[in-house]
């Protein structure tokens, strides 16, 4: 099922990481800052809902949902109570893990836009689309990945660090100059002046309406 999920998930441009033990788990969480944890709660050396507490206390917690095929009632509360934004029962449709995962990130930005407006850009993250003066924008999976990690928190200043998580998984190596080429192909299908370089801080996205050409 998980590689089946992976597969789905990297069809989709995510970047996805497998950490088939607890052990493993906590020291990617201490690497990675991720968007979302699928926690399956049967692991080899304990009960997925320990990591829950370690999760909810990064200082930007990603959205957990629970998969198991535990499907009592007092299962679902548990995982619940104890954190997870979700619970899914094993078998299921991986589109079904999806929309769930779309469904919780629209919950979490109710008071922002579904749609979000970046001059002449417009990202609708629930539904992978990117318009440019109103016209479709085609992206590599590679090149969604790093968009959707800038548009997510827009107001930040986001490190080479930060960006190299959504190119690559936890362990892999990067290349020093990957990040680079990635941002100068999105500034060339985005306009230049969408995306901004912070000199020894790192990359945002720009409000600017005004493109150089």
């Amino acid at each position: 099922m998980a590689d089946a999920v992976c597969s789905y998930l990297l069809a989709k441009a995510f970047v996805v990481d497998v950490a088939p033990s607890l052990a493993e788990a906590r020291g990617a969480l201490l690497s990675v800052q991720y968007a979302a944890v699928l926690l399956d709660l049967h692991l080899g050396d304990g009960d997925g809902l320990s990591l829950l507490p370690q999760v909810r206390a990064l200082r930007e917690p990603p959205i957990v949902i629970v998969l198991t095929a535990r499907d009592q009632v007092t299962d679902r509360i548990r995982g619940l109570d104890a954190g997870a934004d979700d619970y899914l029962i094993k078998p299921y449709d991986p589109a079904e893990l999806l929309a769930r995962l779309r469904a919780v990130e629209r919950r979490r930005s109710a008071n922002t836009s579904p749609v979000l407006h970046f001059g002449t850009l417009e990202i609708d993250l629930a539904h992978d689309r990117v318009r440019k003066d109103g016209t479709p924008v085609v992206l590599t999976q590679k090149e969604w990945a790093l968009l959707r990690v800038m548009a997510t928190r827009p107001e930040r200043i986001h490190t080479r660090e930060n960006l190299a998580d959504a190119l690559y998984g936890f362990g892999d190596e990067a290349d020093s100059n990957t990040l680079e080429v990635f941002i100068s192909r999105l500034r060339r299908k985005l306009g230049k002046s969408h995306i901004q370089t912070l000199r020894g801080l790192g990359y945002r996205l720009s409000f600017s309406a005004d493109d150089e050409e």
